[in-house]
């Protein structure tokens, strides 16, 4: 691993070398290694691409065309009508639901947007908003997919996992499906269950092993129960319509999910790149390709080298898995009592001694896609050359916002 890691490190300085610093790369290796790792994981059952966890059309367009690879999870749907005008693919899940007015609008009014994408729905009030934009009659069909909730929900208030859809019985499911089904303008096609507390969340995290044991006792009860509830929802569901698809999971469950009968395809997209949260994982860790370099400007003690900014911290509840990690060289961690800061970041370790002004440390974020909202390109690295290459940023995209 040491020999790997320098030899990686070498690489990315001498591809990067003329390229002056914050920059982020791809390892283009690393990420269709990963994305082949992933369609064996999957058993033969198309990976849908969640696009928040890549922004970048350009590795959105790269995996789309490998075998095993089938349509987007976008994350907005705004973004969602933009990769199908753009022609990236004619294949879109939007994976929250939407309330964006002047997106419905365009959504109404293009009867080739309307036929590519499918907007999230666990509510009759969402297809009241989009009446209200467009009446039915005046529009092509809108297609939606209904969402169940995944969590797990063991005895009483007790809840495991993310909060998204009120809908999580089968009961519930195939009496929204029945009401769905009965509005004009509307299409069923879909249904989505995102077991986040599976997928999401990994089984070993760093020196807490009593949390670990609990976390895999959770697992262990929570997919069991999932699995049966999804099958009956399932059932539930197409006790009144047909469905296209069935989608589910994320990195973290890939295999596991793919096992579910139910399910017709998976959904993943950090497992491209590789970030740090997935280095707690026991069952697939991907091959970090996402990483980005900031240059050493000062020395302030014999011990520690101090890089300019560093203060990516990831979206999610605060703490230090949620801050950049440096990786290369090897050997060096972040002091505890400053962590990654908004315009220095002091660094300790063995190679900090090594280090001096100008020298790049090379870092991983801790979540995938959020990565690309700190740059306006990505250079995606192919042996010794790096081609710069637009992220969402750089094409002038803001689609949370």
């Amino acid at each position: 691993m040491i020999v790997e890691r320098s030899a990686l490190h070498e690489r990315l300085d001498r591809a990067t070398r003329r390229l002056e610093t914050p920059l982020a790369v791809v390892d283009l290796a690393a990420f269709d290694a990963n994305a082949a790792a992933l369609s064996v994981r999957s058993a033969g059952k198309p990976i849908r691409v969640a696009s928040k966890s890549v922004r970048v059309r350009a590795l959105l367009e790269r995996v789309l065309a490998r075998p095993g690879w089938s349509g987007v999870m976008a994350y907005t749907l705004p973004e969602a009508i933009w990769l199908v005008r753009s022609g990236v693919t004619d294949d879109v899940l939007v994976a929250y639901p939407s309330v964006d007015r002047t997106a419905i609008a365009q959504l109404a009014a293009d009867p080739q947007l309307a036929a590519a994408i499918a907007i999230m729905v666990d509510d009759p009030a969402h297809l009241d908003l989009v009446d209200d934009v467009a009446a039915p009659g005046q529009r092509p069909d809108v297609r939606i997919c209904l969402e169940l909730d995944a969590s797990w929900r063991p005895a009483g208030p007790l809840h495991v996992g993310v909060r998204r859809s009120p809908v999580h019985s089968a009961a519930q499911a195939g009496a929204l499906a029945a009401k769905l089904v009965k509005r004009q303008g509307f299409r069923l096609v879909g249904m989505m269950a995102y077991e986040a507390q599976i997928a999401g969340l990994g089984d070993k995290p760093r020196g807490q092993a009593v949390l670990a044991r609990g976390i895999r006792m959770m697992q262990r009860r929570s997919l069991p129960e999932l699995l049966k509830r999804r099958m009956a929802a399932v059932r539930a569901v197409r006790e009144h319509v047909e469905l296209e698809f069935v989608n589910g999971g994320g990195t973290g469950s890939v295999a596991a999910t793919a096992a579910d009968p139910s399910v017709t395809e998976i959904a993943a997209g950090s497992g491209l790149y590789g970030p740090t949260l997935f280095d707690t994982y026991r069952n697939w860790q991907p091959t970090p390709s996402a990483f980005f370099a900031l240059s050493v400007v000062r020395r302030p003690a014999p011990r520690i080298a101090t890089v300019l900014g560093g203060g990516w911290i990831a979206s999610g509840p605060t703490g230090p898995s949620r801050q950049p990690m440096p990786w290369l060289p090897e050997g060096l961690r972040l002091r505890g009592d400053e962590g990654a800061g908004e315009v220095q970041t002091p660094l300790i370790g063995a190679a900090a001694e090594r280090l001096r002004p100008g020298d790049r440390v090379w870092f991983r974020h801790a979540k995938a896609g959020e990565l690309c909202e700190h740059v306006n390109e990505v250079h995606l690295v192919d042996g010794d050359t790096a081609t710069p290459t637009p992220t969402y940023r750089g094409e002038g995209h803001a689609f949370l916002g």
